[in-house]
């Protein structure tokens, strides 16, 4: 191996460890996803493994997420917070998707593609998941001037008439408007081992993940999956752990 190539693994290598967790591998969980433009196939990581991958390293951390429809498109913003008593303008990172109707695949929703683009390449701007190649690289080309968001002026979603922080860049931030093909639905069993490696909220189990509780007291994964409102993330992971034991007993 040359010098080049041996000075180049050394720097991949080193941002694969960006915001390492022991014991989770997120190279194991890419997945190959095509273009619909280019057709060009590229890694990318599942939007729900960096959910995962961020809730195991911030267990008290947010995702924040506002959509607005403009026109046919979808514009969602979603920011990153370490903690979620943390102020709105202490995020870690942002990000901006919009998403039309996809001729290909008529059966996609807009809303929810844009929502979860939008979360994906904030999570990959904040570090989860830069050693693969993601959606949102490169632009196609600038969003119509209606798709801009000011950050200059009070048009932020996250804030009430309050100018963003970074402001003072002058910046103007366009939405990615990339049209890559849509997630694939992942299967119960997928779901569920992504699930058990989300942190458990309760104090009771501080420290354990889902699945570590499912183990313990399935009552306590019940009442997460019907009562838990704080977190849908955590939510929907024990629901995910409910319909994955109710299937294997069916």
């Amino acid at each position: 191996m040359s010098q080049n190539n041996t000075e180049m693994q050394t720097m991949l290598d080193v941002i694969a460890g960006i915001n390492r967790v022991d014991g989770f591998e997120p190279s194991v969980f890419a997945v190959d996803y095509t273009d619909l433009n280019t057709k060009e196939t590229r890694k990318r990581l599942p939007v729900i493994i960096q959910i995962a991958w961020f809730r195991l390293l911030y267990p008290k951390g947010k995702i924040a997420l506002k959509t607005e429809q403009k026109g046919d498109i979808f514009v969602s913003y979603a920011r990153i917070y370490i903690d979620r008593m943390d102020p709105v303008e202490a995020y870690l990172s942002e990000a901006t998707a919009s998403r039309g109707k996809c001729e290909e695949m008529p059966s996609v929703s807009p809303r929810e593609w844009a929502q979860t683009a939008a979360i994906g390449i904030a999570l990959r701007n904040a570090g989860f998941g830069l050693q693969f190649a993601m959606a949102g690289e490169s632009f196609a080309s600038n969003a119509p001037d209606e798709f801009i968001l000011d950050v200059n002026g009070s048009s932020s979603p996250f804030s009430n008439g309050s100018s963003n922080v970074i402001a003072e860049d002058k910046l103007v931030v366009p939405p990615e408007i990339i049209p890559v093909q849509p997630e694939k639905e992942m299967t119960l069993e997928e779901k569920y081992k992504v699930a058990i490696t989300i942190p458990c909220p309760i104090q009771k189990f501080a420290g354990k993940t889902l699945g570590d509780v499912v183990l313990l007291d399935q009552g306590a994964i019940l009442w997460l999956a019907t009562k838990y409102d704080k977190d849908p993330v955590v939510k929907s992971a024990a629901q995910v752990i409910c319909d994955y034991a109710a299937a294997q007993v069916a």
